[in-house]
């Protein structure tokens, strides 16, 4: 089933998308699980419901994660273009991802 994705100039939060951008659908990782993705998405990996031309595929379907449906598109996270924003979104994604056991920086005993 072929299902319509954003619109032009649909807003995705307090700016408007940049069509056929797709960088929140690459740069961070998703733990919910995606539709054909149960484990969830990790960074720097496309999502299987990007289109070619960088739109989501179920934009529409009830199925599409909430984390996704509420992320909020700001200059902030997206830049003025799609490699702006996949530089911001990653740096986002490294400040934000949890500290692995033992990673830990030990001081002076």
């Amino acid at each position: 089933m072929d299902l319509p994705s954003v619109e032009k100039g649909y807003s995705c939060g307090a700016m408007e998308c940049r069509i056929g951008c797709g960088a929140c659908c690459i740069a961070p990782s998703l733990s919910s699980p995606i539709p054909g993705m149960p484990g969830g998405k990790p960074a720097g990996v496309r999502c299987i419901h990007l289109t070619p031309d960088n739109q989501c595929g179920i934009y529409t379907d009830p199925r599409r994660p909430s984390v996704c449906a509420t992320f909020p598109a700001m200059a902030e996270h997206c830049g003025t273009e799609t490699d702006e924003a996949l530089r911001l979104l990653g740096d986002l994604e490294e400040l934000t991802e949890p500290k692995q056991k033992g990673s830990e920086r030990q001081g002076p005993a």
